[in-house]
């Protein structure tokens, strides 16, 4: 549930103006707000909506999910420009049925563009010269002056010239139409609503938007990676422990709900995360040593990882600030390269603590369970010498006097064809070094 704050024993005849915040750049993260905020408005029954803005924009798509939105709400909405109100803010700030403007702020150049700043193509134009000219006209404002922050081609007499997009200052605003006047906080709007008294009501934020807005942190992303990589490595390391893969599964759903819930983890991109991590497992329990599920296995693992951290739309990136995906990548990168880093330099002490190996331990082999023959066989081959049959990622096989023993390398890789030394048992695999 949402919290309601300065709202302590409101006198029945008081009415409620329901407030909420975009200073943001406009995205799912905001859609998602607006269309909880209106929801809340409607069941407290307030009599206004109220938003507190100042952005400079953002995504289309969010941005005309949340004027849909404010459209379809039959409570009266205003919008209290802060200082901006540009691109995709213009358009939400017109779907309002009255905008305020603090002295000084702007509103309109609603052109799209790309990540860099750049217009782009006419298609993506068109479609929101027609959509602020519509909302324009749903509210009652001059359609063609919305059309104008988006066209411009388009001359409006003593408003605007070929080749300029309208933007209008406050005082512009309010000469043609475009606002209702001036106000220096939200709460100077009361004064000129009629039917009073009333009072701001402030959207806060429930622990749950607290909590995924925490998890997008970059710091808690990277955390995130660090801990899937890790428990890839680990498991990789020891197969049968499970405990670390399974660690690396929880990391990985925390790290893509918040990213899919703020759009930019999109199904696909999930799907292939899942299967590359289906394709690790098969490598590890299923078939070690033939590298060929492992190398398809992380591609997908790190192709998923690193687009669900962009704003593409599918292979569209259009969008996509330049730089953004080469980023992403070497984020997921380092993430990856980290554990292996430590792996080599502080494998040995891991792998023989007490720790690990009672992490690791499946039971005591006794006698009672059938263990002792095979045991025995197995712990009279320690110090053996043999060579490696298939490339060792850790996991694969050795041959030891013309037989085949699955094996475990004690830290990295060991090629095909290198010669191995037996320094362990650990279950039914024997544990190997490279001369």
């Amino acid at each position: 549930m949402l919290v309601l704050c300065s709202i302590v024993n409101v006198p029945a005849q008081t009415k409620i103006v329901y407030e909420f915040e975009i200073h943001q750049e406009i995205g799912p993260a905001m859609s998602r707000l607006t269309e909880t905020a209106i929801k809340e408005a409607e069941l407290k029954k307030a009599d206004y909506i109220l938003i507190d803005m100042n952005t400079y924009g953002g995504m289309v798509l969010d941005g005309d999910n949340i004027r849909t939105a404010l459209l379809k709400t039959k409570i009266p909405t205003m919008v209290f420009v802060r200082n901006n109100a540009a691109s995709a803010g213009a358009l939400i700030a017109i779907a309002c049925d009255s905008i305020y403007m603090t002295p000084g702020s702007t509103i309109g150049a609603a052109s799209v563009v790309n990540g860099e700043g750049e217009l782009m193509p006419e298609k993506y134009q068109s479609y929101m010269r027609k959509k602020m000219r519509a909302t324009a006209e749903e509210t009652g404002r001059n359609p063609s002056i919305a059309e104008g922050m988006t066209d411009e081609n388009l001359v409006i007499d003593s408003i605007k010239e070929k080749g300029k997009i309208v933007t209008f200052s406050t005082k512009e605003a309010i000469k043609y139409g475009y606002c209702n006047g001036e106000a220096e906080k939200p709460e100077d709007i009361l004064a000129k609503l009629k039917g009073g008294p009333y009072i701001i009501v402030k959207h806060e934020s429930s622990w749950v938007e607290a909590f995924i807005l925490w998890l997008v942190n970059p710091a808690v992303s990277g955390v995130l990676l660090l801990l899937i990589f890790g428990g890839i490595y680990f498991e990789f390391k020891a197969p049968g422990t499970f405990l670390p893969i399974l660690l690396s599964i929880i990391a990985a759903m925390f790290y893509f709900a918040p990213l899919y819930l703020e759009g930019l983890a999109a199904n696909w991109e999930i799907l292939l995360f899942a299967i590359g991590i289906v394709l690790i497992i098969l490598e590890i329990f299923v078939f070690p040593g033939h590298g060929i599920f492992l190398t398809i296995g992380v591609i997908c693992t790190v192709t998923g990882l690193t687009l669900a951290l962009v704003r593409n739309i599918n292979f569209d990136f259009s969008f996509v600030p330049k730089g953004s995906v080469s980023m992403a990548f070497l984020m997921v990168s380092m993430a990856m390269a980290t554990p292996l880093i430590l792996l080599l330099a502080f494998g040995q002490k891991i792998f023989h603590s007490k720790l690990f190996k009672n992490m690791s331990d499946v039971g005591e082999m006794k006698k009672s369970h059938g263990f002792s023959v095979h045991d025995k066989s197995l712990q009279a081959l320690i110090g053996a010498t043999g060579t490696a049959v298939t490339n060792l990622r850790p996991a694969g096989k050795i041959e030891i006097n013309g037989e085949q023993h699955d094996s475990v390398a004690d830290l990295g890789f060991i090629s095909s064809g290198t010669p191995v030394t037996v320094i362990a048992v650990r279950s039914t695999y024997l544990v190997v070094r490279g001369n």
